[in-house]
């Protein structure tokens, strides 16, 4: 995925509507929170006996979902001035030492319950 491409394409969406204004980095962070909360009702009441990947509907809202998510995140990133690939890297690397495989391999236990 181009990430800058696609930030591009945001920007330019955004000015051409005089969105800015309302691209605030609370706004978008809000946004984000709301896009995911629409991802999480779409499983709130699946009683999990169901197939979903065959459920061509469904996959389709989670598809909208997942992209409106993603789209948000890149237009803060964007409105930040965040590097994705640097920070997204940097995290990897800061959970390897927070969950050393010796200590979290087959747990699903938080970093701070692990037995060091």
């Amino acid at each position: 995925m181009d990430e800058k491409k696609i930030q591009s394409l945001l920007r330019e969406f955004a000015a051409e509507r005089d969105w800015d204004k309302f691209h605030t980095l609370k706004n978008l962070a809000i946004s984000i929170s709301i896009e995911a909360s629409e991802l999480l009702e779409i499983f709130q009441w699946d009683n999990q006996n169901l197939n979903i990947r065959k459920n061509e509907e469904v996959m389709t809202r989670i598809s909208e979902e997942v992209a409106d998510i993603l789209l948000y995140l890149l237009r803060f990133s964007d409105m930040a001035k965040l590097d994705l690939e640097k920070i997204c890297l940097d995290k990897i690397n800061l959970n390897k030492k927070k969950y050393p495989i010796k200590l979290s391999k087959g747990l699903s236990a938080k970093y701070t319950k692990l037995k060091r």
